[in-house]
């Protein structure tokens, strides 16, 4: 299915594993130039490498978005490298403490916010002169099922993707009339580094390897995951790739679940 974005311009944000790298190859595939960012600089250029691009066609610029500054000259980086971007895809994130509300320090509520939903805010305040100035654009952010059905051991993650749902909706009703659409995707139980962490965490409690941990995972704590597995991080890419593309021309202020049925409400 050809998304008509070759050509396109797109800044994909925590792209050195998971969602933020399937989602890189897939704009990739569909033609579109590609700036890839995350927090260091050479587990970038090895995720790069995996990735294979034409000639011109992939950029990889370290940044840290708690950092005013970092975001600031990461989009100097861009202009000058491509000329500004048509889509934005946010999927940086971390997990953040696990625990109950007692457990859990302002300092790590603040660490889990920062990244989760100011860094989300940063990198959008220095990136939408640049989406604004075609007339056509896209913002993607990757939310999580944990912002409709939070659970009680992460809620600083769950209140940060929350906010993010709201920032989104916000915005979209800001910048439709310019042409620049904004979307959410809100995955759960994907296969990634940060859930692989969290599998293995659960291993060494229960003194299981991360199959076993997964195993015991599903039914216990996501029984409304009806496939019964964890979700692909090619699965979650697939979508966020079709919500940059001209055929959601129509779609604004959505969410967009990838969840295998996570959330138990409609």
């Amino acid at each position: 299915m050809d998304l008509n974005i070759s050509g396109r311009r797109a800044l994909v944000t925590g792209a050195d594993s998971g969602i933020g790298l399937a989602t890189a190859r897939r704009l990739l595939a569909e033609g579109a130039t590609v700036v890839m960012t995350d927090v260091g600089q050479e587990r970038l250029d090895t995720a790069a490498i995996q990735l294979d691009a034409p000639e011109g066609k992939l950029h990889a610029f370290a940044a840290d978005i708690t950092s005013t500054e970092s975001v600031q000259a990461l989009a100097e980086h861009v202009l000058a490298a491509v000329g500004g971007i048509d889509i934005l895809v946010q999927s940086a994130g971390i997990h953040g403490p696990a625990g109950l509300f007692h457990d859990i320090s302002e300092a790590d509520w603040q660490h889990t916010l920062d990244v989760n939903l100011m860094g989300q805010v940063r990198v959008l305040q220095a990136f939408l002169p640049q989406l604004r100035d075609g007339g056509w654009g896209r913002i993607v952010f990757v939310s999580s099922e944990d912002a409709v059905q939070p659970y009680d051991d992460e809620l600083p993650y769950c209140a940060a993707k929350a906010g993010v749902l709201s920032l989104a909706k916000g915005l979209s009703r800001s910048y439709a009339a310019e042409g620049l659409l904004v979307n959410t995707v809100s995955p759960a139980f994907i296969a990634t580094p940060m859930t692989d962490d969290m599998m293995d965490r659960r291993a060494q409690q229960l003194g299981t390897d991360r199959d076993g941990a997964i195993a015991s995972f599903l039914p216990e704590e996501r029984p409304f995951i009806e496939l019964g597995r964890r979700g692909t991080a090619d699965e979650a890419a697939a979508v966020i790739a079709f919500l940059c593309s001209d055929l959601a021309s129509y779609v604004n202020g959505a969410n967009y679940r990838v969840d295998g049925g996570s959330v138990a409400t409609i």
